[in-house]
């Protein structure tokens, strides 16, 4: 799993890993991105990262939510998006909380500043 500390680098990366994985095929045409992934984390000291997915057909997952398919999965791919607009459509439902390293999970835990603050967030909503 590899989590970046803004989207633009996640999707970056997401990019060069779909063409990379594409390249193996034998065919002419350029692959397509009909699915586009995306998952937020918050680290224990707090900081959020991201990971970004793409794929050439749509209902795959690896490990991160469904954000886009079709079109708009390609214009993400091409860098027609707005990181804003990612950020506020997101929903904080969503989001993984590392407990321990590695261990991630939908709460956030209780037992340090972090968890406190995410979990007064989460009962805000």
């Amino acid at each position: 799993m590899s989590l970046y500390a803004t989207l633009e680098e996640a999707i970056d990366a997401a990019r060069e890993e779909f063409i990379e994985s594409a390249e193996g095929g034998n065919d002419d045409e350029p692959p397509v991105p009909q699915q586009f992934n995306l998952q937020k984390y918050v680290m224990l000291d707090g900081d959020i990262m991201w990971q970004a997915e793409f794929f050439e057909d749509e209902g795959e997952s690896v490990e991160c939510l469904t954000l886009r398919s079709g079109a708009a999965a390609q214009a993400i791919f091409d860098g027609d998006y707005d990181d804003e607009e990612i950020h506020e459509e997101w929903l904080g439902e969503n989001t993984l909380y590392e407990w321990e390293e590695g261990d991630f999970q939908l709460n956030p835990p209780l037992d340090t500043e972090e968890g406190e603050t995410a979990a007064d967030e989460w009962d805000e909503r």
